[in-house]
């Protein structure tokens, strides 16, 4: 992925998927990059559903485990499927709503500064060969763009919801990812 590609806050090669469960950041800030995961229903892949979660429309009634998913307002900016596509939710520039109850580095209320990315997958499931290098170029476009955004501010949910989350799971390589972003 060329460097640039990244205007308005919209990945120019991502399928864009516009949820309208953003704000405004309160700073232009973005100095995290926080990685989660999601599968709908649990362990599920390539189904619509996520989408749906994202824009709001998710029909409760497809699935017995939608149903505690009702009303609720949640996005990411970007998801990346098993396959390697990348989908775009929210403009990088906006605040999108993944983190929740959160905190890093003293500072809570991570949304307000962070870019958040969905793998689908679970905590368990392992993610694949296309997913890992996507979220490499993604990543390395995004500290391009957002300069203070760090190897070293790169967490996964787990790591600003401990106790609450624990994605995105044991079965992501950390070691892997991060000597990819650092080699590139």
């Amino acid at each position: 992925m060329p460097k640039g590609l990244l205007k308005q806050g919209w990945l120019a090669s991502a399928r864009k998927c516009i949820s309208p469960h953003f704000n405004s950041r309160p700073t232009d800030e973005v100095s995290l990059l926080v990685i989660h995961n999601i599968s709908l229903p649990a362990g599920c892949f390539g189904l619509p559903h996520i989408d749906a979660l994202f824009q709001g429309c998710l029909d409760t009634e497809a699935d017995d485990s939608f149903a505690e998913l009702a009303g609720l307002q949640v996005s990411a900016h970007f998801l990346i499927r098993r396959d390697g596509e990348v989908v775009q939710y929210v403009s990088c520039d906006d605040r999108a709503w993944h983190a929740g109850i959160s905190e890093f580095n003293g500072r809570t209320g991570c949304n307000d500064f962070a870019i958040g990315i969905e793998l689908e997958g679970t905590d368990s499931s392992g993610y694949t060969d296309e997913q890992y290098h996507q979220l490499m170029l993604l990543t390395l476009e995004l500290m391009a763009q957002y300069p203070m955004i760090n190897v070293n501010n790169i967490v996964g949910h787990c790591d600003i919801a401990p106790g609450r989350k624990t994605d995105p799971g044991f079965s992501f390589d950390w070691s892997r990812y991060k000597q990819a972003i650092a080699v590139a």
